[in-house]
């Protein structure tokens, strides 16, 4: 097989595996389309034969599931509805975001048991492999009865309808599709459906998190390990034997990498004057530790959930059964999602902790990291703008899945509201970059002053390349634009050991 080609198949998907898929190509197995065209005879064939209502193939959808409908009408029935659920508000989807949409909703009809045409499932893989990412908005999905809303404009190109995002522009669908020369799609019955019910709007925000996560962990203890430092901190806490007593394994991990950042500085290894170290630097391995811990869950309810099927009726060609059941609902997600935002926002704010103690003026720092203090303010404002974010992470945390209302005329009661949870926990992760960046230009900042005395010679090759973007801060400068190349510079930071 082509090895610049990503083949979907019923092969469990990793992280990395998604990592990898997002820079390929797509493209079917011989046993994805075998399944899926298994699937969809099986469903014509029972149509054919049979006038049995079976939700969302005959029969109206939500509270108007016990009106039958015309078998002549079965193809306009998925056509008004996708057409009538795109009702998606505020801002757009980032086209990261829409990609692995795609990306997650091929991989979910591919296990057969949706009932979608192989030639509808093609035209998704033709949108992904050229870039053409349909115009999705952020608001309209409960999360439970699927992504209803984002998912409607995510199929809307299908038909030739709505917009895409293709070379950096939005354009009507139509014209993309006369572009590549692609005819819209005539939807069959269920297939509507089966493209608008599950959950990859949440799934997606997930996954792309967690891809960034990963990043974030790593990054956090290397700043941590700077700070820890820049404040002159004792190695004692980290000490093996102390995490072998508590034996959490993030807190037994955290440590190990701190430690190991550290080894061969002479400032972590000189004699200190001092008991103890406040909160934040002392307790990382238990506070950073945890927050490993809550992902691990995480990362596990959103990889079960991309390796499933999650539209509604599932049909099972095999056993004769099509089946209506709530494999749509996105609570597992919803609850995972608040559960990585409050997971993730503990990183942000031990993170602002040290750096306001890093502008103290205790350990012979400078207040404010800066020489000449009145004239200059030196890091003061900065601490403020990393406060400012971590409070509006504390509002942005506020779970989202304690909450439902009811909708489609009290038949979907209890939703799990898992699309708020999604789009909080994105923001989220913004924002702790961005106070991470913060701490990472104090930390560098504040090692100035220890010199002549050097930190690890892993973290002096850090400050080294640090350097040759932004310079020691001698006077007051304008201060955003050095955040944000602090910023720049930790995103790029991808071969952390």
């Amino acid at each position: 097989m082509d090895k610049s080609t990503h083949y979907i198949s019923s092969e469990q998907l990793t992280l990395a595996r998604v990592q990898e898929a997002l820079q390929q190509k797509l493209a079917l197995s011989e046993d994805a389309q075998q399944r899926i065209v298994h699937c969809r005879t099986y469903l014509d064939e029972k149509l054919a034969r049979e006038d049995t209502p079976i939700y969302g193939i005959n029969t109206g959808f939500g509270s108007l599931c016990d009106q039958e409908i015309d078998k002549k009408d079965l193809a306009k029935l998925q056509s008004n509805l996708v057409q009538s659920h795109a009702c998606g508000m505020g801002d757009e989807v980032p086209s990261e975001i829409v990609q692995l949409m795609l990306f997650l909703k091929i991989q979910s009809l591919a296990y057969g048991h949706s009932g979608v045409a192989l030639t509808t499932v093609q035209r998704l893989i033709d949108f992904y492999n050229e870039g053409v990412y349909p115009v999705v908005y952020q608001l309209g999905s409960l999360g439970a009865s699927g992504d209803l809303a984002p998912l409607a404009h995510l199929a809307l190109p299908l038909l030739g309808l709505g917009e895409v995002r293709f070379q950096g522009k939005v354009q009507p669908a139509s014209e993309i599709l006369a572009h590549f020369d692609w005819q819209p799609i005539e939807l069959q019955s269920k297939e509507g459906l089966a493209l608008l019910n599950g959950t990859q709007f949440m799934s997606a925000y997930g996954m792309a998190g967690l891809l960034r996560i990963e990043q974030i962990l790593k990054v956090s203890e290397v700043i941590t390990a700077l700070s820890f430092d820049a404040f002159d901190c004792l190695l004692a806490p980290y000490d093996p034997l102390i995490h072998e007593a508590r034996p959490h394994p993030g807190q037994i991990q955290v440590a190990k990498n701190i430690r190991k950042l550290l080894e061969g500085s002479e400032i972590a290894q000189q004699w200190k004057p001092y008991i103890q170290d406040p909160y934040s630097f002392r307790c990382v391995p238990q506070v950073h530790g945890a927050t490993y811990d809550a992902l691990h869950y995480s990362r596990e309810a959103f990889l079960r959930e991309i390796n499933s099927v999650t539209d509604n009726p599932n049909i099972f060609p095999d056993q004769d059964k099509i089946l209506s059941g709530g494999n749509f609902h996105g609570q597992p997600l919803a609850l995972a999602l608040d559960f990585l935002s409050i997971a993730l926002a503990e990183l942000a704010n031990i993170s602002e902790r040290r750096t306001y103690t890093l502008m103290s003026g205790k350990r012979d720092l400078p207040p404010f990291l800066i020489a000449n203090q009145g004239l200059n303010s030196g890091f003061m404002i900065p601490q403020y703008t990393a406060a400012s974010i971590v409070s509006q992470n504390k509002q942005l945390c506020t779970p989202a899945s304690i909450d439902s209302i009811v909708s489609s005329n009290g038949q979907e009661d209890h939703v799990s509201m898992g699309a708020n949870a999604a789009t909080k926990a994105w923001k989220v992760v913004e924002n702790v970059e961005r106070v991470l960046a913060i701490e990472l230009l104090t930390a560098i900042q504040g090692i100035e002053f220890r010199r002549p005395m050097r930190s690890s010679p892993f973290l002096e090759d850090l400050i080294d390349q640090f350097r040759e973007k932004i310079p020691f801060i001698q006077d007051d400068t304008v201060m955003y634009t050095q955040i944000d190349k602090a910023l720049r510079f930790m995103q790029s930071m991808s071969s952390l050991n």
